[in-house]
């Protein structure tokens, strides 16, 4: 489908309007940021109430699905609509989910519901990403590091505790009724700041058929996951044939990306060997980060006798801990000439954190958990910055979008395909995802054993060391913008 559009010409940005746009596409950005932490401390208090625990991941992984293949399409369509109409829509969009999801009678509504989320919130993420990197070069972006790190603070605070308490004292729907008013401020915030950022004129063929074809393959592959060794052998044919139309599905979608005249993922930016390796490297870090996460409020609840409203308030540690990474390697990004060996820490850390989290798995200790998820979210806070800022420094303004693109769908897609395969793993092991089968001695065990645990930490432990591996080998290109300084 090829559009085109001709908006004004750019106006002059001031300091004070490059500051309201920011902290008003920001404030768009706190909406997804919340949903994504509210969720998880509730979800075995909605598996008991709907029934199907089994299709729990499904709830994060439907979300994650349509945000990751939705992504690419929103910095095209803001090219050509501008900013301000694609990020409005995205909101509406985002509304419009949650209120079949807050609506939702049963386990295959919600899901449906978190998918229309994920059509929305694909366009908040990315687009205020895009917007950052319009108004400011790669090594002034430390100083707005505090605003980004403050909204994710916000939302890892607020989200887990808020969530908690819904699932415990009131109802779990309200984790999708508290986006309504927090939407509209949004869209208040947005309506007058974004009027001064408008695109230039740009002709663009947006490849509807490949985010679809991208969004059936990962869909194959996440009930191939999802029933293989539970609901089905993983020699059956059910799962032979849906691993076999996922596989196809994708040679399809790459078939697509070297066809089509302006492809979803542009191979262009992919051919950058620092966007191809940060791409990735984000990919391996967000399957880890968001695999561990989602799971932990369910050990907190099965391994320790949490309470939902504990375990929001126990998910802290880690979430709170990515936002201190992230703020003190926004700080360090203008200060070092070799800012690399902030994300090569930071994945280090996160990774022994890990290993450490599945060696004392066993433990019914909540200070040692939550010491070693705390340094976990703080190394990977302390990364991902890094590795967005080397995707954005890689490539010329004109190219901006397109790699931010590329690095935010994979970081995405990573996140999708990390809790499906974590997912994978606690059900063949028999953990019991609904809140009834949690901490009670009717419980298998299997479920019980801390075997399941180690299972899921080693695994996130495996998929962040790879993303060490990938820093390793990433040229590191002095940062552009602002004045040089020694390290």
């Amino acid at each position: 489908m090829n559009i085109q559009s001709n908006p004004p010409a750019v106006a002059a940005v001031t300091e004070s309007e490059k500051n309201a746009i920011i902290a008003g596409v920001l404030s768009a950005m706190l909406l997804a940021a919340l949903d994504q932490m509210i969720v998880a401390p509730a979800m075995p208090t909605i598996g008991a109430l709907l029934g199907h625990a089994d299709y729990l991941p499904w709830i994060v992984t439907a979300y994650l699905l349509t945000a990751t293949a939705t992504a690419p399409l929103y910095g095209k369509f803001s090219d050509v609509f501008g900013r301000r109409p694609v990020i409005a829509a995205a909101i509406a969009i985002f509304l419009t989910g949650s209120l079949i999801s807050a609506a939702a009678p049963s386990m295959l509504i919600l899901i449906f519901g978190r998918a229309v989320q994920g059509l929305g919130g694909g366009g908040l993420f990315a687009l205020a990403q895009t917007v950052i990197g319009d108004l400011v070069p790669p090594r002034e972006r430390a100083r707005y590091s505090a605003w980004i790190s403050a909204t994710w603070a916000i939302a890892s605070i607020a989200g887990p505790l808020l969530g908690g308490y819904f699932a415990e004292h009131l109802h779990w729907s309200l984790i999708f009724w508290i986006n309504f008013p927090i939407g509209l401020i949004a869209l208040l915030v947005l309506n007058e700041p974004l009027k001064k950022l408008n695109s230039p004129t740009r002709r663009h063929s947006i490849d509807i058929a490949a985010a679809l074809l991208l969004i059936a393959a990962t869909s194959l592959l996440m009930l191939a996951l999802n029933w293989g060794g539970h609901a089905y052998a993983w020699r059956s044919a059910p799962i032979g044939a849906l691993l076999g139309g996922s596989l196809a599905l994708w040679l399809l979608f790459g078939v697509r990306l070297f066809t089509a005249k302006e492809p979803l993922i542009s191979l262009k930016a992919l051919g950058n060997p620092i966007v191809l390796t940060a791409a990735f490297a984000s990919f391996m870090a967000q399957f880890a980060f968001v695999g561990a996460s989602i799971f932990l409020p369910v050990f907190f609840q099965q391994r320790l006798g949490l309470a939902a409203d504990q375990s929001g308030f126990a998910l802290l540690g880690m979430l709170v801990g990515t936002v201190v990474g992230a703020s003190t390697a926004g700080r360090l990004t203008a200060r070092l000439t070799h800012y690399k060996r902030i994300a090569v820490v930071g994945a280090v850390v996160a990774t022994a954190s890990l290993v450490g989290l599945a060696m004392i798995a066993d433990t019914r200790s909540l200070l040692i958990i939550e010491l070693l998820t705390s340094m976990a979210g703080v190394g990977v806070g302390a990364l991902f910055p890094i590795l967005s800022v080397s995707v954005q420094n890689a490539v010329g303004r004109s190219d901006l979008g397109v790699a931010t693109g590329v690095n935010i769908f994979l970081r995405s897609l990573g996140g999708a395909i990390g809790v499906a395969v974590l997912g994978a793993i606690a059900l063949g092991y028999g953990l019991p995802l609904a809140r009834e089968g949690m901490g009670t001695a009717a419980a298998s065990v299997a479920a019980q054993s801390v075997d399941v645990y180690r299972a899921l930490f080693f695994t996130a432990a495996a998929a962040m060391a790879v993303a060490l591996a990938l820093l390793l080998v990433m040229r590191e290109k002095p940062l552009e913008g602002g004045a040089d300084r020694q390290a």
